[in-house]
């Protein structure tokens, strides 16, 4: 009976190794790619046909004295107000993470007046898609 209950068990951990279990990382977007986070850049083009995902991040590279990172909201947005943002992820060095761990519009602009010339950006976060289904197990 033993030697039954090992091999049952020995079957069941077979199966679970060898199931395919999906990848779930975060992925962090270096914003604007090599362009970084300055004026004059189409952030609504580099954000187009990307998908963020719930534990993703943002990581901003600019000029500290000049620029800054705040989320505002739609409104504020639209018209570049930065007088009272919800959040100022700017910590200092130029080199900031904002990180997207609520599903959500999030609203992103330089409050120093860079706004203006282009440097805002959304991003729509949403929850990691459902794994692919396993092909069905054929039986003989």
């Amino acid at each position: 009976m033993a030697r039954f209950t090992v091999l049952i068990a020995a079957a069941v951990l077979a199966v679970l190794v060898a199931a395919p279990v999906p990848e779930v990382t975060a992925k962090k977007y270096l914003v604007g790619d090599k362009k970084f986070w300055n004026p004059n850049v189409s952030y609504t083009a580099w954000a187009q046909g990307k998908h963020f995902y719930l534990g993703d991040w943002l990581y901003f590279v600019y000029y500290r004295e000049l620029h800054n990172i705040l989320e505002v909201n739609k409104t504020d947005y639209e018209s570049c107000i930065s007088t009272h943002p919800i959040r100022n992820y700017t910590r200092g060095a130029g080199r900031d993470i904002v990180p997207l761990n609520v599903t959500k519009q999030y609203y992103l602009l330089d409050g120093r007046g860079g706004c203006r010339l282009g440097m805002k950006l959304t991003v729509t976060v949403e929850n990691l898609p459902p794994p692919p289904k396993s092909a069905p197990v054929k039986s003989h």
